[in-house]
């Protein structure tokens, strides 16, 4: 689109009026008119602009209140009311953010702006390397302002070489456009939060790599804490890492004016973590708003856009942010680590910083998959249920009791060395059950004679026929129950199963009185994601995921045991149990007909 093009539509109601997007492709250059202006709101179209409703209740003390306060009053709309108030507040906010020490500020901004765009013409530059393919919305900005937008991402990509892809950034300038007094002071907003160095709080992804591992964040979180719509997503699409990596684009450019600036309000105070709470909003949402008769035959991606761009058809602003602030998310710090296990999924992958955008399909291949215990379309079922890094990688058949005999000693040896690994049990009554289990079998040995528990919240049990139903560790479905203790290493407490049908087991190997402690981490190894040192837990039973003895393997305790198998790998026995509040995952005690274990092929 020419610098000066206006396609809006008028003035439209609070929130309502389309997004309006410049599309750029790697052989653009923008032509670019020099001339400059100052004053906040100079470069908006205010007839496209919408009306606020309601008087403007910003406190004169607002900055000086403490930051929890000021966290509640942004997400309760305070400054929503008045572009003046927005536009005295952002840039103050944006002074707040932790960034490194030299930062390019507003003085940067003029000298570049003055080399490069120095004389008052039309002069022609080449697009910034991090937009090639990205939509740069312009929202409700004059024909002036779309120019000032161009000149701001030029400077960026002058400034910014290290950039190399970055779907937010645009937007983010776009919108702080709005309220800025002039380009500098944008310019200087949006460069502080690209050199942010606040711990575990990022603002701005500038790579593919980055990109891609936020996006499979997204899917983790989206799978824990919605799980229906995660179903009929699975259901539908062939690829469900590729619909979740747009998530961004459902946010921006996808929600009309009115949404994505109350997103920006919180977003300035609380950073990256925001922007997941507002995508799982509008995926429940979507999920509420589906035809009964699902997705089946439906572009998925196509249709929630569409959704996205109608939001307001369905739930208002403030109904939303509501609804996303009411989903109870892990820790800032355990979102960082899920990102930062994404992230080296991916280098092992073969993705580098500078990467280009490839395609990612679905690991499990439905042509050349086969399983005794279940069918193609069963399994691509449990791998959209599997962590986003894992599911990168094709399963890899490690033992089959029909192909390995019924050994659990060559279980362990073929399991070994493998983290995590899927485990799959087909009973004589045809029923089919398992579990995902996130450490390495041969972490049961550091328990030396005691039988200890192990793994981490990542673990879960399922149900795969006759219904498919996923158990996740207790403390996902309810945080309350145990508070963050980022530096305080928690105690792995030992199982004390029943005796399996069968089985002779020795209780005192399996006293509840012995404790295993894990190992220290390798020093300058992340800890892994949702370990159980990271909370003050409620009971010795909230963490018992696995564990495993020359008698038998268990998973899940407390009350019970989700599953347990005997020495024989025949018999077993299935409970409530308190780790996962799981329902039975099949008979109580069943015989078993096949068993798997599947581990994942690295690159």
């Amino acid at each position: 689109m020419a610098a000066g093009e206006d396609t809006g539509t008028g003035r439209e109601a609070l929130g309502s009026a389309p997004v309006t997007i410049v599309v750029t492709s790697e052989a653009d250059t923008w032509d670019i008119d020099t001339s400059s202006c100052r004053g906040r709101g100079h470069f908006v179209d205010w007839d496209k602009m919408p009306e606020l409703r309601g008087p403007a209740q910003v406190p004169r003390d607002v900055l000086g209140r403490p930051p929890k306060e000021l966290k509640r009053l942004a997400r309760e709309g305070c400054w929503a009311r008045s572009h003046a108030g927005r536009a005295r507040l952002y840039p103050r906010l944006i002074q707040r953010v932790s960034c490194r020490l030299v930062t390019p500020d507003a003085l940067a901004y003029r000298d570049v702006a003055g080399r490069l765009f120095g004389k008052r013409s039309v002069s022609s530059h080449p697009l910034p390397e991090f937009l090639e393919g990205c939509p740069v919305p312009t929202y409700c900005l004059s024909p002036h302002g779309v120019t000032a937008l161009k000149k701001i991402l030029v400077c960026v990509g002058a400034l910014f070489p290290d950039i190399t892809h970055s779907p937010l950034l645009p937007a983010l300038a776009a919108l702080l456009l709005h309220y800025s007094e002039d380009e500098a002071q944008c310019f200087e907003s949006l460069s502080r939060l690209i050199a942010s160095n606040a711990p575990h709080a990022a603002y701005i992804d500038q790579s593919f790599l980055a990109h891609q591992a936020s996006c499979m964040t997204f899917g983790d979180l989206a799978s824990k804490h919605c799980p229906a719509a995660h179903k009929l997503i699975a259901g539908a699409a062939d690829n469900v890492l590729e619909v979740y990596s747009e998530w961004l684009s459902w946010l921006f450019p996808g929600l009309p004016f009115g949404y994505a600036v109350r997103v920006l309000d919180v977003f300035l105070l609380e950073g990256q973590k925001v922007l997941y709470r507002i995508a799982l909003a509008l995926l429940k949402q979507f999920r509420l708003s589906a035809a009964p008769a699902g997705l089946q035959g439906s572009d998925v991606k196509a249709e929630l856009q569409a959704f996205v761009r109608n939001i307001a058809e369905h739930v208002s602003a403030d109904k939303l942010l509501e609804r996303a602030f009411g989903i109870r998310l892990f820790s800032r710090k355990e979102i960082w680590l899920l990102h930062m296990a994404n992230r080296k999924a991916l280098v092992e992958r073969g993705i580098t910083v500078v990467q280009r955008r490839p395609s990612f399909h679905l690991a499990v291949d439905m042509q050349k998959f086969s399983s005794s215990t279940v069918t193609a379309q069963e399994m691509r079922l449990v791998w959209s249920w599997i962590p986003e890094r894992f599911s990168l990688f094709p399963p890899l058949l490690l033992f089959s009791t029909s192909e390995d005999g019924c050994s659990l000693q060559r279980f362990y040896t073929c399991c070994e060395g493998y983290e995590p690994t899927v485990l799959l049990i087909k009973t004589t009554e045809g029923e089919v059950c398992g579990a995902f289990l996130s450490s390495d079998w041969a972490e049961r040995k550091k328990s030396g004679a005691t039988s200890g528990f192990f793994g981490t919240g990542e673990c879960f049990v399922f149900t795969v026929r006759p219904e498919a139903e996923r158990y996740e560790w207790v403390l996902i479905k309810k945080p309350e129950l145990a508070k963050a203790v980022p530096r305080c290493r928690q105690r792995s407490p030992s199982p004390a199963p029943e005796s399996l049908p069968g089985s002779s087991g020795d209780s005192r190997s399996c006293s509840p009185t012995h404790l295993a402690v894990p190992s220290p981490q390798r020093r300058g190894r992340l800890s892994p994601f949702l370990a159980t040192r990271h909370f003050l837990l409620p009971s010795e039973t909230a963490s018992m995921f696995m564990s495993g003895s020359r008698d038998g393997i268990v998973i899940g305790g407390g009350g019970g045991q989700a599953l347990s198998l005997d020495a024989s790998l025949l018999r077993g026995r299935t409970e409530r149990c308190e780790t996962f509040d799981n329902a039975p995952l099949c008979r109580e005690n069943f015989q078993v007909q096949l068993l798997e274990a599947w581990g994942f092929q690295s690159a």
